[in-house]
């Protein structure tokens, strides 16, 4: 039923949106900030202040949300938020009790608070369940929302998944409802929408096409508050938006550090921050921004990096010390018979130009105990493999024994196309809390260290120019074991991102179909090595990790 609104209607409010940077639990820090952002923003002249979805608690809280106490914490840091910020209205997301038949306790709710106490409570309509996203194991969803005023304005307030849902836009609508739909009908002016939206490389243009199409559609502002930060896995880019009514950009908020900003829905004029352009600029200030929220808010502030003089160590030390600073950041070689001088040298240049400590630990008198101890054994048995793995879990173990004594997070080094393949060694070079460039195609690799090596020479040019190898056997290379890496790139990119299959793959790039099921079933057997890896920072529309879920013991026929 359409409101009948105040005569004295403008269709004119100052919105602010403060895009924060939460932790997931952390309800007085949370709390702290969103009441500094909206005096900040009170003070500036601004009517209503936008905070992210579930801001008191932080998102994704995941489990926590079946505690009774955590979600009446919820309630008692929205009622002390409430009176701290009177004179503006704040509305911020939080975690709520529900009433529903579900069977679910709680809901994903946005609070309207105002003149000192909580206003509304307007909950979530559409919960997602798809890739990284699982709300309806946790939540239940709203029947209903309801539209409110602000200076007699009709207000439209939506969280995240309630704007994605719009038939004209998507092909394939995932659900038969759209409460964008339902509030407009309702007499909405303008659409208010607090997210916590991941980020990948297509994301922040998916967001704003389809807002702007929302815009136009209704002829009505749009404003989209984002969640800044890393929380686990998980890259939230910021970049919020406010759009005017032709779907032009008239706010825009920095892409991957918190801000504020300002707009005036009747002037349609607001604040235009920069926001970052192109994929290498995006994906290295994301692997950088995760890499320092996940260290800190895991309680760590150094970190060890296992320098093999390779490009994949090179390039996450390099976003280490961007991250933390090189007073953090501690390199370790750990040369083995195999290891090439030139390797040495080049692990020992990138750290000087890094600017970090560096350490040389030799492991060959390691390895040949190794060997010794083993000989009764394997005696009458060829070198294999077995040896090469040896010498990386020696590396292993000595890093998480620096780690221990040191109390610094291990960073693990692998790329995606190596963990993709099984390229890698569990409890060997597998080892560590965080793969920072787990979800970086090899080559992607190359690309981010050129983007590095923009500003001056940071990674050495040997580093970048020699052929990738593992240094475990004499004159080892990757192609030994391993397609070139723009074909084997090609190939997973079609698979793991599209889930193609090997004829459509191999028809598409014209690549010999052996060769397809031959990196398809590497893919397949070795599941069991990726859901045995650190967790990683997803930048890609289709991680290793909590957003693909295969199982370890099946059978799978690569067709």
């Amino acid at each position: 039923m359409a409101w009948n609104f105040p005569p004295r209607y403008t269709g004119r409010v100052k919105i602010a949106l403060a895009q924060i940077n939460p932790t997931v639990g952390d309800f007085v820090g949370n709390a702290s900030k969103i009441v500094r952002y909206a005096q900040q923003a009170r003070e500036a002249g601004a009517e209503i202040v936008l905070f992210p979805e579930l801001s008191i608690c932080g998102y994704p809280p995941r489990d926590l949300v079946e505690r009774t106490s955590f979600v009446a914490r919820n309630h008692q840091v929205a009622e002390e938020i409430a009176r701290d910020t009177a004179g503006i209205t704040a509305i911020v997301g939080l975690v709520t009790p529900a009433s529903s038949k579900t069977g679910k306790s709680v809901m994903n709710s946005a609070a309207v608070l105002r003149d000192g106490k909580i206003a509304l409570i307007q909950s979530k309509r559409l919960l997602p369940t798809y890739d990284v996203f699982d709300e309806s194991r946790n939540f239940a969803w709203a029947d209903s929302q309801e539209i409110f005023c602000q200076q007699h304005v009709p207000v439209a307030l939506t969280i995240c998944e309630d704007a994605w849902n719009d038939k004209d836009f998507w092909k394939r609508p995932l659900y038969g409802k759209d409460p964008v739909a339902d509030l407009m009908a309702a007499g909405g002016k303008v659409l208010l929408n607090i997210s916590a939206s991941p980020f990948d490389l297509s994301k922040p243009e998916v967001r704003q096409k389809m807002l702007a199409a929302i815009a136009r559609k209704y002829k009505v502002p749009v404003a989209l508050c984002n969640q800044v930060g890393g929380n686990d896995s998980l890259i939230f880019d910021g970049s919020s938006i406010v759009l005017g009514p032709d779907g032009t950009v008239m706010a825009q908020a920095r892409s991957f550090e918190e801000d504020l900003i300002f707009c005036d829905t009747e002037k349609l004029t607001g604040d235009i921050h920069p926001t970052l352009q192109g994929d290498e600029a995006n994906a290295y200030a994301a692997l950088v921004l995760g890499t320092r929220d996940y260290v800190h808010k895991c309680g760590f502030r150094k970190v060890l990096i296992a320098l093999s003089g390779g490009i994949d160590s090179a390039l996450t030390a390099a976003i280490a010390v961007d991250a933390l600073g090189a007073e953090n950041v501690m390199g370790v070689g750990m040369p083995s018979p195999y290891s090439s001088q030139g390797s040495i040298d080049d692990a020992a240049a990138l750290a000087k130009n890094l600017g970090i400590r560096f350490e040389i630990i030799p492991i060959s008198d390691i390895f040949s105990s190794f060997n010794k101890t083993l000989t009764p054994m394997f005696e009458g048995l060829k070198e294999d493999t077995t040896e090469e793995n040896i010498q990386s879990r020696i590396r292993g173990n000595i890093l998480m024994s620096l780690s221990n004594k040191f109390g610094a997070l291990v960073l693990s080094t692998g790329n995606k196309s190596e963990l993709a393949v099984g390229y890698c060694t569990l409890y060997g070079d597998m080892c560590g809390g965080l793969a920072v460039i787990s979800d970086v195609p090899k080559t992607m690799v190359y690309r981010l260290s050129h983007y590095v090596n923009a500003r001056r020479e940071i990674i050495p040019t040997a580093t970048i120019e020699k052929p990738p190898s593992a240094e475990l056997r004499p004159d080892q290379k990757d192609t030994d074991s391993l397609p070139d890496y723009a074909v084997l790139d090609a190939i997973l990119d079609d698979y793991v991102e599209d889930m193609k299959s090997a004829s459509e793959i191999a028809q598409a790039h014209g690549f010999d179909i052996a060769l397809v099921r031959r990196v398809l079933a590497m893919v397949e057997r070795t599941e069991y090595k990726r859901q045995q890896a650190a967790p990683g920072i997803r930048i890609s529309t289709k991680a290793f990790g909590v957003g693909r879920r295969f199982p370890i013991a099946a059978r799978i026929e690569v067709q």
